[in-house]
């Protein structure tokens, strides 16, 4: 039964970290969520996003991708 409420907790602990990462990025570059993700929620990046992720977490090399 211990093993069981560790693993709970732990998967917890994993699930909480992921879902509270990815809303530090949007606070720290001061942009919306959909600036670096296809729609608000989803995991799959678009280009800028891509790009954010390639270049250590940093825009300063990428684009927007709607920009024209």
């Amino acid at each position: 039964m211990k093993k069981l409420v560790m693993a709970v907790v732990g998967v917890g602990l994993l699930v909480s970290v992921s879902a509270f990462s990815k809303p530090e990025f949007a606070k720290k570059e001061g942009k919306a969520c959909t600036y670096c993700h296809v729609k608000a929620g989803a995991k799959d990046l678009n280009d800028t996003g891509k790009c954010y992720k390639d270049n250590k977490f940093s825009l300063e090399k990428c684009k927007a991708s709607d920009a024209k």
